[in-house]
């Protein structure tokens, strides 16, 4: 594959995941409007229904349609949501879930097609490193269009429905790059049956690839929860939730390109151990916001290399651990986990919110995260393999 195609798909990725990161405004639109943190846990909610049907639906049909046309169909499926979004001024209820379905559709979509499209296109030897590249470009549209899009909002004064606008807009480039990317790498494997990936679920499970797949849909809880609701976890004392995105950003994307080649070459449970490690004292500075800012970077420096570095890691877990023929199986099924902890959390996480206050809430997140680390602890010899180049 050559490095001028993947520049396409890299900047493709960053600009979908944009989409999904703008999703972090949604708590705070609703608060806008008159709603509440539970308004936007149950909106979220209905995006989590459109990731569950866009995740099966590439699962099925990758064999049929590329990976990369599906990752430009995914995009625009997240055009449309944030297009929605933008006309729902005073809807508090239809407008704006149709629209977080749409998201949800399109980025459960992108999410697995985009890692298929790559993966169909390298060698086992280099999918970590090119696995921890595209995570970076995905991690900094995440977390930067929530930094972007606050200061559209806050100091040039746009109104926030017209923020998504351009985030609709944004959307629409990506597929293009996307769309480009398959014409230039072209992946012409074709199949006449339908790809099988749930019943491969027992043969999984009898591996230690479940492990990872367990383990992200945890680690998807933990990051949905500092994130999504940022801005209620800092409201009253002196941080800003941009602040945490913008340090945790920039911690992810540095480390995962200047680690990736080193994480491939380190023994994986310990490695994983450590991160995880980092993840939950992460989560645990989040209590002491409110007595220095300080805990804020704390936290986003040690959830950035925690969460940052542990994703990658983990995704090639699941897959290298996994049979040559259970491996789109396997994709499928971390993909599916990590999107139920990542928009099904935030309905359960928003009552916590409101009716248990914020120090409930962020000690259920290091629980959780406590529990992912759990998972990662060795049961046999076999888990302390070296990672494959």
């Amino acid at each position: 594959m050559r490095t001028t195609s993947a520049l396409f798909l890299l900047f493709g990725t960053t600009f979908t995941a944009g989409g999904y990161g703008a999703t972090f405004l949604i708590s705070e639109f609703f608060r806008a409007q008159g709603g509440s943190d539970i308004d936007a846990g149950m909106t979220l909610s209905v995006a989590l229904i459109g990731t569950l049907i866009g995740v099966p639906l590439v699962g099925w049909f990758a064999g049929r349609l590329e990976s990369s046309r599906f990752a430009a169909l995914a995009a625009l499926s997240v055009s449309c949501g944030y297009f929605l979004l933008s006309c729902s001024a005073g809807d508090l209820s239809y407008i704006p879930r149709i629209g977080a379905f749409l998201i949800g559709l399109g980025w459960g979509m992108f999410y697995i097609s985009g890692p298929m499209a790559l993966s169909e296109r390298i060698s086992d030897a280099d999918r970590g490193y090119w696995f921890t590249r595209f995570s970076a470009f995905q991690m900094a549209g995440i977390c930067g269009s929530p930094i972007i899009l606050s200061i559209i909002v806050e100091q040039v004064k746009i109104p926030i429905l017209t923020a998504f606008l351009l985030v609709g807009i944004i959307a629409i480039f990506a597929s293009l790059f996307l769309m480009t990317f398959g014409f230039r790498e072209p992946h012409d494997q074709q199949e006449l049956s339908l790809r099988p990936w749930v019943k491969n679920i027992s043969k999984i499970a009898a591996t230690s690839a479940i492990r990872p797949i367990i383990m992200v849909g945890l680690g998807g809880c933990v990051f949905s929860g500092m994130m999504s609701f940022q801005s209620s976890i800092v409201e009253g004392t002196n941080s800003s939730a941009n602040t945490f995105f913008a340090v945790h950003v920039v911690t992810v994307v540095i480390s995962r390109l200047l680690l990736a080649r080193y994480l491939s070459t380190v023994p994986r449970i310990p490695l994983v151990i450590t991160l995880m490690s980092f993840l939950v004292l992460g989560i645990v500075s989040l209590l002491g916001i409110p007595v220095h800012s300080i805990f804020q970077i704390t936290a986003a420096i040690l959830t950035g290399l925690g969460y940052g570095l542990v994703y990658p890691v983990i995704q090639t877990w699941a897959i290298n651990e996994s049979a040559l023929e259970h491996r789109h199986a396997a994709l499928t099924w971390f993909v599916v986990s990590y999107f139920i902890g990542i928009f099904g959390f935030p309905i359960i996480g928003g009552w916590i919110l409101v009716e248990a206050g914020k120090s409930l809430f962020i000690t259920t997140l290091a629980a959780i995260a406590f529990l992912e680390l759990v998972m990662a602890l060795p049961r046999r010899q076999a888990d302390s393999v070296v990672l494959e180049k």
